[in-house]
């Protein structure tokens, strides 16, 4: 059974880690220990789901104490002009025939400039709160490409790359133009990477799953492929319908996944109860 945690008090001061010391990641149940210091918690077998603001959170962890970071944060997109995009996430990202299948998210409508600064600001927290060598790896789609790049450097990582996710030819076409039909992984270490290990590909085809819980929601399967090279814990700081989370559960790896919304909050825990019943069963 899940375990549910809240208090009202804020997170309790984080322990410091002595000068030298070698940096691994803690245990799962030491996360559950500095995270329960927030309102809405809830352990699901391996994975730890936070309600909170993902800054919020990022402070809190210790340093070293993440494996990787794996995340789809919002890209304030979706349109060429400020004020296209400042309308909702519905009105940029889906048809009038799909626009209320799914609720709002917050955080989709910053400026280029703001959208660098936010950016920077919660990949500099992550980076202290992963491993050296650790990996960072954050979507984003062709508008904001360049701004993403610029802020993985801005944040301290040493940037190591694109990696592009063909969506197919099932997203929608514009006549006269080409399709866009990718979106884009930025991802960097903290540090050296030793060369050990596995080899990922540098680039995937993967359908935009057919059912979802969320407007952006992205394959499982993707993310397994992408979770291919890395360790846990990984840190999901913008876990909407926690794809991430699901594939987590089948690759054996420890979760931490943020969300700020009470109902895609809702959504996941769901979710991850689910199919860790079902895998149990």
């Amino acid at each position: 059974m899940p375990e549910h945690h809240s208090a009202a008090a804020m997170v309790p001061p984080i322990g410091v880690v002595a000068p030298g010391a070698p940096l691994s990641p803690v245990s799962s149940d030491r996360h559950g220990a500095l995270l329960s210091g927030f309102r809405e918690v809830v352990r699901i077998g391996s994975a730890t789901l936070v309600r909170a603001d993902s800054m919020e959170v990022l402070e809190a962890l210790e340093p070293g104490s993440i494996g990787a970071v794996l995340c789809d944060p919002p890209y304030s997109s979706g349109g060429l002009h400020a004020g296209e995009r400042a309308r909702a996430p519905s009105q940029k990202y889906q048809g009038s025939e799909h626009r209320h299948l799914y609720a709002e998210f917050a955080g989709d409508c910053r400026d280029q400039r703001s959208f660098l600064a936010w950016s920077a600001m919660w990949m500099a927290r992550a980076r202290h709160a992963v491993v050296p060598g650790g990996i960072c790896a954050a979507f984003t789609d062709w508008r904001q490409l360049p701004i993403s790049t610029d802020a993985i450097q801005v944040a301290g990582w040493t940037w190591r790359g694109i990696v592009p996710w063909d969506k197919t030819e099932c997203v929608r076409p514009i006549v006269g133009r080409y399709r866009n039909q990718a979106e884009f992984l930025v991802w960097g270490t903290n540090g050296h990477r030793p060369l050990a290990g596995k080899v990922a590909p540098g680039a995937y085809r993967q359908a935009v799953p057919k059912t979802k819980l969320h407007m952006t929601a992205k394959p499982v399967e993707l993310m397994e492929r992408l979770l291919s090279i890395v360790d846990g814990p990984v840190l999901d700081p913008f876990m909407g319908s926690a794809p991430i989370g699901v594939a987590c559960a089948n690759l054996g790896l420890p979760y931490i996944g943020v969300e700020f919304s009470a109902h895609y909050f809702d959504v996941a825990c769901r979710r991850l109860e689910a199919h860790h019943a079902q895998r149990a069963a």
